[in-house]
């Protein structure tokens, strides 16, 4: 079969410059992938197969070889769909490392990624690529060498460069194994690609042999239209998206084409995951219809394990009967909980697809990474039975917008080189359409005074959209622990009373 082979060229050859080549060899011109136009971004329409999508790949290396060393750093910035996927590839096939960027980067957040990972070449369009006939002649890097940098925020404030290998980003794409229902399955999503869940999630419906419809931009109702248009058998998005779904009048349109519903990048309340499901089927019966439920799948990781490494399961029908809410470590990871069996604790994990540490930061990697290989995420679970493990919250002061992870003291700090501000204290309030959204308090300095709007303003150049407060409180102090610390939590109970 075609998805077998698939799976056998990409065991025996893991770096992400060869995985559209490899996976043509297996599915050739079946089709890969098809993107509306996005008027705001400049889009043009696309379809490509599996062997059209290997030619791109190819011919786009050909142009980065041409300005670039191997092993050079290339920043993609691009906007958002599937080129930005195949101009990632083409960096890697062109023996650089790919450094993809978020399109909702402000100016300063991108200045900051293309020095600190020292990029030789920055993509802000393809027009920019010089074209050549020359394919490059890139020897194969060993599945150890870093294939990637993933910017992420951490502790420090600033974002820092995961760096991910050839066997880690592939490995995982390989590993995915989405289900497919039916010979005439395809996916529904609006996922960013420069987010490790994203990236892989177009890599990994390429590698199970899924069309992927892919929506540059997130629209709630035109995704509904693809699903119900379309009969799509699989929607991944974030749980923002499944609550903006809902908004959207979800519940009245016809998804029980819809076997496979898959979640990742935040928490998902069981009750939206059971709603989701009984809008899908299990399947479809001859003179019948319709029956069954969906399939509910969520997937735990984060850029440092290079994706996924749990899933948590809602399997139809049984849903509403038992609670599933547990992680199941998927082949090849270890997880565990730094905490007696009950209590909560960090979550600890090893596995294939770690990353080699912090790009220029070994303080940051010594802390995150212990000497036997743990990686400290930072977040908190209860162990259970057989390998599994609850979920209980995050450790990290990350509050989770939309799928995003906001780190509080990036954002922090960027408000505090304001003039007028002595100190900023930042939370994640609960929201019904985000999961959360960023909330600050502010103390000014005295004698200096300042508005909303004029913070905002001040910030609109420094923070991505989705970092910066939706709702700001200046106060006279912070409250504070005997150790003069912030009380977070009486933060939170400011903008409530």
């Amino acid at each position: 079969m075609a998805l077998d082979r698939a799976r056998l060229l990409l065991g025996r050859d893991p770096h992400l410059g060869t995985v559209m080549a490899r996976l043509a060899q297996a599915f050739g011109n079946r089709p890969l992938v098809e993107q509306p136009a996005d008027e705001r971004t400049g889009l043009v329409p696309l379809a490509l197969t599996y062997t059209q999508a290997a030619a791109e790949v190819e011919r786009l290396a050909a142009s980065i070889a041409a300005s670039t060393a191997p092993g050079d750093a290339v920043v993609i910035s691009v906007p958002n769909g599937y080129r930005f996927l195949l101009l990632t590839l083409a960096a890697a096939r062109a023996g650089c490392v790919a450094v993809p960027v978020n399109p909702q980067n402000r100016p300063a957040e991108v200045e900051h990624i293309i020095a600190d990972s020292g990029a030789t070449m920055v993509i802000r369009s393809e027009e920019e690529l010089l074209e050549t006939d020359d394919v490059p002649l890139v020897p194969s890097a060993p599945p150890g060498d870093v294939a990637a940098l993933l910017y992420t925020s951490g502790t420090t404030g600033r974002p820092k460069g995961v760096r991910l290998t050839h066997r880690a980003l592939v490995g995982s794409a390989r590993g995915i194994g989405l289900p497919r229902v039916l010979r005439q399955d395809e996916a529904v999503l609006g996922l960013p690609a420069a987010h490790i869940y994203g990236f892989l999630a177009y890599l990994g419906l390429a590698a199970a042999g899924i069309p992927a419809y892919v929506l540059p931009r997130f629209n709630p109702v035109a995704a509904l239209d693809a699903i119900e248009s379309r009969r799509a058998s699989v929607f991944l998005g974030v749980p923002a998206m499944y609550r903006l779904l809902l908004e959207a009048g979800a519940q009245d349109r016809d998804l029980r084409c819809v076997r496979v519903w898959a979640s990742g990048a935040d928490a998902l309340p069981a009750e939206l995951a059971r709603t989701f499901q009984k809008l899908g089927a299990s399947a479809e019966l001859p003179l019948i219809g319709a029956v069954g439920e969906a399939l509910f799948v969520e997937g735990y990781g984060m850029a440092e394990l290079g994706g996924a490494v749990a899933v948590k399961v809602h399997p139809p029908l049984l849903g509403g009967l038992v609670d599933l809410g547990v992680g199941v470590p998927l082949p090849g990871w270890e997880i565990k909980v730094d905490a007696p069996a009950g209590e909560v604790g960090e979550v600890l994990v090893k596995g294939p697809g770690t990353m080699q540490g912090y790009h220029g930061a070994p303080e940051a990697t010594a802390s995150a990474i212990d000497a036997d290989g743990w990686v400290h995420t930072g977040d908190l679970a209860r162990r259970g039975p057989l390998g599994t493990v609850t979920f209980a919250g995050r450790a990290k002061d990350v509050i989770k917008n939309g799928g995003y992870s906001v780190y509080a003291l990036e954002v922090e700090r960027a408000i505090e080189e304001h003039p007028a501000v002595a100190e900023a204290a930042v939370v994640g309030l609960t929201d019904p359409r985000t999961g959360e959204r960023v909330a600050a308090a502010v103390r000014l300095l005295d004698g200096e005074g300042t508005t909303e709007d004029d913070l905002l303003a001040f910030l609109s150049d420094r923070l991505s959209g989705y970092k910066r407060p939706k709702q700001i409180l200046f106060v006279h102090d912070l409250p504070r622990t005997g150790s003069d610390k912030v009380q977070k939590a009486q933060v939170r109970h400011l903008f409530t009373e």
